[in-house]
Formats: C-alpha cells, structure tokens, sequence
C-alpha cells in the first residue's frame, strides 16, 4: 500500500499543533487541515465516488486546495487538478476526457468568471455528478463546500491504494492534438516530494516557512511546495494571485525561509524593492530561492544574489515527470544558465533523431528521463505514450546540450510551447481557435521576446480577403472571449503568406 495522503497524515501525527497553512489572517494546523481532508473524503463516499474514478478542482491558492486535494487521495480517487483561468468550453473538455465525477470549483469574484464557466461546463458534462462550489459569496446554483462538508466525521481510513495506482491526472500538450492527461502514480509523486525535500536540504526540526505564489493547480508549487513541504512539517502561506509587492510584504512579517517561483516572478520581485523594505530582515531569514519552468537571465540570477543574499538554484522538469528531473544541488559547484545534473534515482541522456545515445560533450539532441518520476502513461492515449516512452525512456521534445561536468543547459524546446509569465501555452490550440474566426484563412502563433514575460505571444495572420474589415484589436478581443487570459495573443500582424516549406509546414523560425 502507498497513498500520497501519507505525508499529509504523517506530519498531522507527528506535529499535530505545528502550524500547516496561513491565508491571509485564517490558519490551519496540520491536525485541523488533516480532519478537513478527511471530511471531504466521508464526503466523496457517500456521494458515490469509489477509488480510482476522477475528481476535478479548481482553486486558487487557499486553504480549501490541500484539504479537498489530500480528501480525494484519501478516499482513493484520482486529482485532477484544472487552471482556473479556463473557459467553459476548455472546462467542459477536461470534464469530459478525464471522465471526471465530481468537480470541485471555487466560485471566482474580483473578475474571476471561473465559478460561471466551470457550472455551464458541468452542465454540458454527462459524466460529471457533484458540482461543489468553494466559497460563498456568489450566488451560483449547487452545493456549497462549507455545508456539504460541515456534518461530516473527522476520522478516516484512507484508501489501500497501490504505489501503481493513479493518483493525480495532469493536463499537458504538445503542438499536436488537444490537452493529453498525465497520469501520475502515488509513487511517482510521493518520490519525487521526498527527493526535492532532501535536494533543498530541509528539515523536521527547523520547518521551513513557504510563500506560495506558485499556483497550486500546477505540477510546480503541488510537488515543490506542497507536497515536499508537507513531507517535514513546513508552513505554507498562500497567495490566491501573485503580486510582487505584496509578496515581499508577507516574507517580512512571515520569516518566509523559501521561496519557489517561475523567472518573470524573480525579476518582478526585484522591481518592487524599495525604501520601505527591510533587506536586512529578508537577507537573515531566506535561505533557498528555486525556479524552474523557463531559463532565468543570468543578469537576474546575479541582481537577486546581491539584494536578497541568496543563489537561486535552477532546475528542469515537466508534468510527465511528476515535474523533478534534474536540479543544481546544493552543496555542490552550481553553474548560472543550468539545468543542473539528474535527481535522486533519476537518469538524463541526450539522444539523437533515431534515438541512439549521444556521448560528445556539447553536442546537442533531446533530452531523455528514466526514473521514478516518469509518468505511467496519457490517460487513454495508448499511441501517444507510445510517441514519448520507450523501454522507459520520457522523450521531453526539448533540445539539451551536456558539459564536461555533468550539467545539462536547455538549448531550444523542440516542441514550440511558449512559456508566458511561467505558463505553457500551446500554439496549435490557439491556432485552431483562430481559424475558425470568419475572416482568417491562415494563422501561426509563435512566441516572441518580452522584458518581463519572458514570451509574448504573437499571431501571424493571413485574411481571407486582404480588403476584410477585421483589425488586429477586434481579433485580439474574440480571442480573448474564447480563451483562458494567459493563452490569447496579444500581437496580431497581417501579412499576405506565411514562409513553407516544400511539404507545407510552416516556418516558425523564419516568423520568429
């Protein structure tokens, strides 16, 4: 038996009155979190959720995530965590893929619309039974979280769940197709949370102190943060929606020892310095700064060391690969620009396009993972597992050169995936939305530079009629109705082709 809901449960046994989750001025021990994990998991039971089927939540970061997170592992049912910038229409697929049973949503405000489209979504769902809406401000039709789970016991027996079992399904993409779920093991996530709290040399008796801004809905701040901070007792504090001022506001008054964020978060952090921070307070209380997610500019890396007075270590991973795949270790010579070397009971290689082992420094091919951290397979996509696994080998589509020392530096990502303010966005889905506006007869989205991004996304459009009404603006606007905020683009350029081939793909690096 193995259920993720073990570090949870633990540190609940262990450090029943150690503090778990600070949102805002509301806290939570790891024993009251735990009771509340295991009042959605009566809850799940006699709604008729039996181990293995799906739960789908959407939630910012508040206390109401780790509790119904951990309550589905409990009962033996299966994550499925969502972005909560999604659309009905998006929703509505992610339901109906994951032929998930329940949805759990928080309701929104504060021109979130996640609780209106999430309920038009469940709607058109025939698979989906429960819709349990967190929060209660809006007025929205279906349960409430807070009375549905209000009578129920605060005991529980989890689930005898398998180390094989699935226990989370995360949606991810190429340029190919429409959003794949991951599907991630106890075991694969249970690892990598363990491995990543040794790799950042955390301990039981000295708890580190988090400041969540990572969303919790991504592989990131669940396993970095979670997960692995539950593992030793840490405390998270959680910000619902990251704001650089703010956030330095909470390292001061929190002692917040860690900190986990995405590049363009770094270069906002520094941006927000100013005469009322105490760099002094910040500089004695945070000991680690990692980040992930797209290569940080080394100007950054250099500027942070000196104002903040720590290194931020670089690591490299994706959601097939529960994410943790290679990191720049402490203790260790760090090199700036790296991915670092592979974890704990990880392998990395680089291979070529026929899949043979390339072994000369510096030469460039794909990189490669095997390990513990490597997913079972897309759900029910028996033919695209097969496209990226191999005797057990996760073909990630990105380009990787290695050093004379071991260390692994990105070079390209071979899958054309835009990483705007730390999210993947997936150019073929924006593509296929946009040629279906009346007036354009050809479009490629690419990525272009952006100072605090990191990529702006940019449509190459090509109009039926060169003579068509439609402006960049009012294209920009439809899209944006139809699309979660971090996916439209905000560039539209007119042209009259796009560059091909002989063969008729288009030519992404000549747009770029």
């Amino acid at each position: 038996m193995l259920n993720l809901s073990t570090l949870l449960e633990e540190s609940a046994r262990t450090f029943p009155d150690r503090l778990a989750l600070v949102q805002d001025e509301f806290q939570l021990s790891y024993g009251e979190l735990d009771q509340l994990a295991n009042q959605v998991a009566h809850l799940l039971r006699i709604r008729g959720v039996k181990p293995g089927e799906r739960v789908a939540l959407a939630c910012p970061n508040r206390w109401e995530f780790p509790a119904i997170y951990f309550g589905i592992l409990k009962a033996g049912a299966v994550v499925v965590p969502l972005n909560i910038l999604l659309k009905a229409g998006e929703f509505e697929y992610y339901l109906q893929d994951s032929q998930a049973v329940a949805f759990f949503c928080f309701e929104g405000g504060h021109g979130l619309t996640l609780g209106e489209e999430a309920k038009i979504a469940f709607d058109a769902t025939q698979s989906c039974r429960d819709f349990i809406i967190i929060g209660d401000s809006l007025p929205l039709s279906g349960d409430r979280f807070s009375q549905a789970i209000r009578q129920q016991p605060t005991d529980f027996d989890s689930a005898s769940t398998l180390e094989s079992d699935t226990a989370v399904i995360l949606y991810t993409s190429g340029t190919t197709g429409r959003a794949k779920g991951a599907e991630l093991t106890h075991s694969n996530l249970m690892l990598n949370a363990l491995v990543s709290a040794q790799l950042f040399n955390s301990s039981v008796e000295r708890p580190d102190r988090h400041l969540v801004t990572l969303p919790l809905f991504h592989t990131f701040g669940s396993t970095v943060q979670m997960n692995a901070g539950f593992a030793l007792g840490a405390t998270l504090v959680l910000m619902p929606r990251f704001d650089a001022k703010l956030a330095i506001t909470l390292m001061q008054k929190h002692a917040i020892t860690f900190f986990a964020g995405v590049p363009t978060m770094y270069w906002a952090l520094l941006n927000a310095l100013d005469d009322s921070v105490d760099l002094a307070l910040l500089r004695k209380n945070l000991r680690m700064a990692v980040s992930g997610g797209a290569s940080l500019p080394v100007q950054i890396i250099e500027d942070f060391a000196r104002r903040f007075g720590v290194n931020i270590l670089e690591g490299y991973g994706l959601s097939e690969t529960s994410p943790v795949a290679t990191f720049n270790h402490p203790g260790r010579v760090n090199k700036v620009g790296s991915i670092g070397q592979p974890i704990w009971g990880v392998e990395v290689r680089l291979v070529d396009v026929t899949g043979k082992t390339i072994t000369e420094i510096d030469q460039v091919g794909e990189l490669a993972v095997r390990g513990h951290n490597v997913m079972k397979g897309y759900l029910n996509r028996p033919e695209a597992t097969a496209e990226v696994l191999e005797n057990g080998w996760f073909r990630t589509g990105d380009l990787a050169r290695r050093d004379a020392d071991g260390f692994y530096f990105i070079v390209d990502r071979s899958k054309d995936v835009i990483i705007r303010g730390g999210f993947n966005v997936y150019p073929r889905e924006v593509e296929e939305l946009m040629i279906r506006h009346p007036a354009v007869s050809l479009v490629a989205v690419i990525g272009v530079p952006h100072p605090s991004l990191g990529e702006e996304i940019k449509a190459v459009v090509v109009l039926k009629d060169l003579d068509e009404a439609v402006t960049e603006e009012a294209l920009i606007t439809w899209t944006k109705e139809q699309l979660a905020a971090f996916k439209y683009p905000r560039i539209v350029e007119f042209v009259e082709r796009l560059p091909m081939t002989s063969t008729g793909k288009v030519l992404k690096r000549l747009l770029r």
